[in-house]
């Protein structure tokens, strides 16, 4: 798939709401590659995706998804749950239930099995061999979000056909395998280097890529495409809540929190973010479902300090461009940054 890019810049899934057809379809019509979501999706609701990015175009794109993890102990979780009980009556709702659930993953196998998009990529852990190669069967690439060198092993033993190395400045969760204390904490450039020297398998970029030179950086730096999600948010096709967009404009910094999720992610930093992250247990999706009512409002209402803004380090520069445009004018300016480089080379 990489080989037949005709720009090399990914779409990143954007699960949680700003992925929709539209976005990918705009994407790989402009000469890039894109991704639908299918993290916190119905199977049904993926394959209508699906079918609704195919009638918008006959170029190829990828489908991602999450690789469950294990149920956290409910001691794990309880007392920081109680705690938000304050948050869910501030804005007249009852919390979610913690539970744990595996996103509907054999149901979306299966799914892609039949029906087979160009690329599967996979988060939150290494699809076993045997799931990778029934994908590979059917004819699917398949891809598998690393962010250390130990993990991207791993996937080349599973038989990927790709790594998406996603350095610490990404936005969103984290695609560690495992989510602990110092996962993945790898800067991008650095990554990069450290998988490249472990495995011969491409690689795809992401974390904090919002420019053209950005882009040159990470061809530069070994990548055969640079995988952009926040750049993408404030596309009209994205369907990004309008708090979070407005947000996403802003120079605020960013920090990596559970406080929503359980699970180590980046956002823009707000009130929900600094009161609570410091109690925020690993317990992921059990702190998901309690908060999605919460998150929920907080989005209706237009109520920044409640949701969870996700976002990579350099968001500011995110832009509010049609994503044909935007990938057009990306690839533009990383020409221009990587003549200028062989210009310095001499």
């Amino acid at each position: 798939m990489l080989d037949t890019l005709r720009i090399p810049i990914v779409q990143a899934p954007l699960a949680g709401g700003p992925s929709t057809p539209a976005l990918t379809a705009a994407v790989v019509e402009a000469g890039a590659f894109g991704f639908l979501a299918a993290g916190y999706k119905t199977s049904d609701a993926v394959r209508e995706d699906i079918a609704a990015a195919r009638a918008l175009t006959s170029s190829p794109f990828g489908v991602n998804v999450f690789v469950p993890g294990s149920e956290a102990d409910p001691a794990a979780y309880a007392a920081y749950v109680e705690t938000l009980g304050a948050e869910a009556a501030r804005h007249d709702v009852a919390l979610g239930e913690p539970r744990f659930e595996d996103d509907a993953w054999e149901a979306k196998l299966a799914l892609l099995e039949a029906d087979p998009v160009a690329v599967v990529s996979f988060t939150f852990g290494c699809p076993p061999a045997d799931v990778v190669a029934r994908l590979q069967a059917a004819g699917s690439g398949v891809w598998v979000t690393v962010t250390d060198a130990d993990e991207a092993q791993l996937a080349a033993d599973a038989g990927a056909d790709a790594l998406v190395v996603q350095g610490v400045e990404a936005g969103g969760h984290r695609g560690s395998f495992v989510d602990g204390e110092g996962a993945g904490e790898y800067g991008l450039l650095a990554l990069l280097q450290v998988v490249g020297a472990r495995t011969d398998l491409p690689l795809v970029a992401s974390g904090g890529i919002a420019s053209g030179a950005a882009v040159a950086a990470v061809l530069c730096g070994g990548a055969r495409a640079a995988q952009i999600g926040t750049a993408f948010m404030r596309c009209p096709e994205a369907a990004t809540a309008p708090v979070h967009r407005d947000a996403l404009a802003t120079p605020a910094p960013t920090r990596l929190t559970r406080a929503f999720s359980g699970r180590n992610a980046r956002g823009i930093v707000n009130r929900f973010l600094r009161e609570h992250s410091a109690d925020a247990p690993m317990a992921y999706p059990e702190v998901l479902h309690a908060t999605s009512p919460l998150r929920a409002a907080g989005r209706k209402a237009g109520d920044a300090d409640v949701i969870n803004l996700w976002a990579g380090q350099a968001h500011e520069l995110a832009r509010e461009l049609p994503a044909g445009e935007l990938v057009a004018a990306l690839a533009a300016e990383a020409r221009v940054s990587l003549e200028a480089a062989s210009r310095a080379l001499g």
